[in-house]
């Protein structure tokens, strides 16, 4: 299994980014993974699902419980189950180095008010 190039990852989120969210955070994220080197083969769709996939490539799972203490490195990649009232398929985001990049160049790791303020399930992995 060929290890993920964090700099081409981080590389590819940032230049297609767009200025807003578009609703494909999934696509984006699979997108630089593979322009990086890793092998998406096999996952199917939402963001909700992807620790698996992440998990298949050689990332790790981080033991968060403080996200506030939390200091993300370059290539680390967040999974965000959906809330009520959100998007079902939840989120997928992963850090340039700077900011959090999902199809959109974000505020934070939660992508928007509603996650930051229902605050679902999620998991940082890291490569």
């Amino acid at each position: 299994m060929a290890a993920v190039d964090v700099n081409k990852f981080a590389t590819h989120l940032r230049t297609h980014a767009f200025r807003h969210s578009g609703r494909i955070c999934a696509k984006k994220v699979r997108e630089a993974l593979e322009a990086a080197g890793g092998d998406t083969t096999g996952h199917l769709g939402d963001a909700k699902t992807w620790g698996t996939t992440l998990l298949r490539m050689g990332f790790r799972e981080l033991p968060v419980e403080d996200p506030d203490r939390y200091k993300p490195l370059k290539g680390d990649v967040v999974v965000i189950q959906p809330y009520e009232g959100g998007n079902p398929s939840g989120h997928i985001a992963a850090f340039d180095g700077k900011n959090w990049i999902s199809d959109f160049i974000q505020r934070d790791f939660w992508s928007g008010e509603g996650y930051r303020k229902k605050k679902p399930p999620y998991v940082f992995y890291r490569p």
